[in-house]
């Protein structure tokens, strides 16, 4: 049975929440780490996650634009 990358779900959870009060660059890279972790899992049988999602691959979109969000955010600071 694979490893669960569940708890990447969680942090970039967390990361989210914790946004309102830091920086993004921590949703930026939890969600960069899920992504890696749920695709490595997906390639070792993975098919089911105890993500609330339930599919690795709606896991992996949840995580994507989490990380897109965050950087559009990052770039949107630079720019100022």
């Amino acid at each position: 049975m694979p490893i669960d990358p569940v708890r990447f779900c969680v942090l970039t959870t967390v990361a989210l929440i914790a946004w309102l009060v830091g920086p993004p660059v921590c949703v930026m890279l939890m969600s960069a780490l899920g992504i890696w972790a749920y695709a490595r899992a997906m390639r070792a049988g993975l098919q089911e996650t105890k993500c609330f999602l339930k599919r690795p691959v709606l896991a992996m979109g949840y995580l994507a634009v989490a990380s897109v969000a965050a950087a559009g955010f990052v770039v949107r600071q630079q720019l100022r």
